[in-house]
């Protein structure tokens, strides 16, 4: 579904990413780990089209869409939920959820109510909250309100950054509740995690980046590929 060939990209004169080739199957959730400064966001950044590749290819389908606008990546299927969220300040819950709409335009207004229906069952604590300004959420509330914003797009990929980081055991349990339902839905994920071994019973497949470039290939399910992992992961 997304291939990744041979992708440089440079922040300046920085080289961030060095040749990074990596592929996402359909169904697949996929594992992105490395110690901090590595290259792991700037790997869903260029997905999502928010940075252009220096050089090399992202594929989605067939289809080059490298350095492509990031509202035409995200209309082609790609969501997006970055590490900080991005919640918007001023809207409700229930507004900032609205704007997931703008993903798939020409849907009904019923359609949309359907769906904004459905985000609530799947996220109980956002339905109580959804006259409360999103940005006075907690921080676990309001990481489920940035998953559910993209997830009401219908996205046919999904990349997730650290989506639990800096939050409550808990919480926790719950974001990783919600990710293995949507791997059980077939939804192919992108994740980057600082929580290895949760991570790694999610996901099919890992890829360890180190100074820009892929170190390593593996099974989540795989206990040699584990080992493996954590020692190229640890300092």
């Amino acid at each position: 579904m997304l291939e990744l060939q041979g992708v440089h990209v440079h922040y300046g004169l920085s080289h961030v990413l060095q040749g990074v080739d990596l592929k996402v199957g359909a169904g697949e959730v996929v594992g992105l780990f490395g110690r901090n400064g590595v290259g792991k966001t700037t790997v869903m950044k260029t997905i999502a089209g928010w940075l252009a590749p220096s050089r090399g290819r992202v594929v989605l389908d067939g289809q080059d869409i490298g350095g492509a606008a990031s509202d035409a990546i995200c209309r082609r299927g790609v969501g997006f939920v970055p590490e900080d969220r991005r919640i918007f300040p001023g809207l409700t819950v229930e507004e900032n959820l609205a704007l997931g709409f703008m993903q798939v335009p020409r849907r009904s207004g019923v359609e949309s109510r359907r769906k904004l229906d459905a985000s609530f069952q799947r996220f109980p604590r956002l339905a109580e909250r959804r006259r409360q300004l999103g940005t006075t959420l907690s921080g676990g509330e309001q990481q489920m309100l940035a998953m559910a914003r993209v997830l009401v797009g219908e996205p046919r990929l999904l990349l997730i950054d650290e989506p639990t980081e800096g939050l409550a055991p808990k919480i926790v349990d719950e974001i990783f509740d919600i990710m293995q339902g949507l791997a059980r839905e077939g939804i192919p994920i992108v994740l980057v995690e600082q929580n290895v071994r949760r991570a790694l019973d999610l996901a099919t497949r890992f890829y360890a980046l180190e100074r820009g470039q892929v170190v390593l290939e593996g099974r989540g399910t795989d206990a040699d590929d584990r080992r493996a992992l954590f020692a190229a992961i640890t300092v």
